[in-house]
């Protein structure tokens, strides 16, 4: 059985990874979640970050928050404010986020962040954490990781799945090591029940090394397809490798082809890679050898070189190393 080596070079204390709020549903969605390990169909759109979207508003802000949803953005603006000059919360979370967004008015950053500040502190669960994480990151606002953590635990409290998760990475931060990680690991658990992907990658890699709980790959795996099929690209490569090799559950290379795929045709160096060798081998497809030089000269570029596929390519004849790089060429298009 060919081994496939996992991608992860640092321990959970290396992986922190800033979640963000996704509420307009950017990220790739499950086609039947839990139901088949095989990759599902996707387009080529990547997973990026983005500051939260409004998601819940107290209905005193429906008819600004229905013009919003219309797309009338001046006329959401202008409800919005009268409202929020009479101190309701949810009325100055959408202001800032049409100052954020630059919805309707040119985008002013710094507007937003004040506003988001004001809301935060009249208790809007949504600005809570739109405010932490521009205090966290120094987005239209000066840095500020104290404040920034005082707001980011409202938020939490408060049931905002990805403000729990970035509490539990700010407790990895302040103590590293088990000890913090066994004090993040019910945040962490909160947000992967709830969806957010960096959690239930943190999870998986957690019960597949047994950092803070008991080893368990089966566990471990269950919470990389989760991640997965949410759309991170590092829990998509690792639960091919874990596919191919048959950790957490039985073999399967075909699913593990399908995964390995999906992330490589989003522009990962490391799938690429896997992906390659995939097809070189014949491992989960069918061997061509065209199709796995296009996908490793594609790595290459990006700076992974591998000495057993610069050999294989070296042995490939003419033609075929010619229609790889016209192939690479075409990319994406192709």
């Amino acid at each position: 059985m060919t081994q496939w080596r996992s991608i992860r070079v640092a321990g959970l204390a290396g992986i922190v990874l800033l979640a963000t709020a996704s509420f307009a549903g950017a990220q790739e969605k499950p086609s039947g979640e839990g139901k088949s390990e095989a990759a599902p169909e996707t387009t080529n759109q990547s997973r990026g970050p983005s500051l939260p979207a409004i998601a819940v508003f107290d209905p005193r802000a429906d008819p600004a928050y229905g013009a919003f949803q219309r797309g009338e953005y001046l006329t959401a603006f202008d409800l919005a404010l009268k409202r929020a000059s009479a101190g309701d919360a949810a009325s100055q979370t959408l202001i800032a986020e049409i100052y954020d967004k630059g919805l309707g008015i040119p985008r002013d950053g710094k507007e937003a962040a004040a506003w988001y500040g004001i809301a935060a502190r009249s208790g809007d669960a949504q600005a809570q954490f739109a405010y932490a994480m521009k205090l966290l990151t120094g987005r239209d606002i000066e840095k500020n990781p104290q404040e920034a953590r005082v707001f980011m635990e409202k938020a939490a409290d408060a049931g905002i799945a990805a403000a729990q998760f970035n509490l539990g990475q700010m407790m990895l931060e302040e103590k590293p090591g088990l000890a913090g990680f066994q004090d993040a690991l019910p945040l962490f658990r909160k947000a992967a029940n709830a969806g957010v992907p960096d959690a239930s990658y943190a999870l998986a890699q957690a019960y597949g090394e047994g950092v803070g709980v008991e080893r368990d790959e089966v566990q471990a795996r269950a919470f990389m397809m989760k991640a997965a099929r949410a759309g991170l690209r590092a829990a998509q490569i690792e639960l091919g490798i874990w596919l191919a090799n048959g950790r957490g559950g039985v073999q399967d290379e075909k699913a593990a082809f399908g995964w390995l795929s999906l992330a490589a045709r989003s522009g990962n160096a490391i799938a690429q890679n896997r992906l390659a060798k995939m097809l070189a081998l014949g491992v989960g497809t069918k061997a061509d050898g065209v199709e796995a030089a296009k996908w490793y000269i594609l790595s290459r570029r990006q700076g992974l070189h591998d000495d057993w596929l610069d050999e294989f390519i070296a042995k490939l004849d003419q033609a075929d190393r010619k229609k790889a790089l016209d192939a690479v060429r075409d990319w994406p298009s192709s």
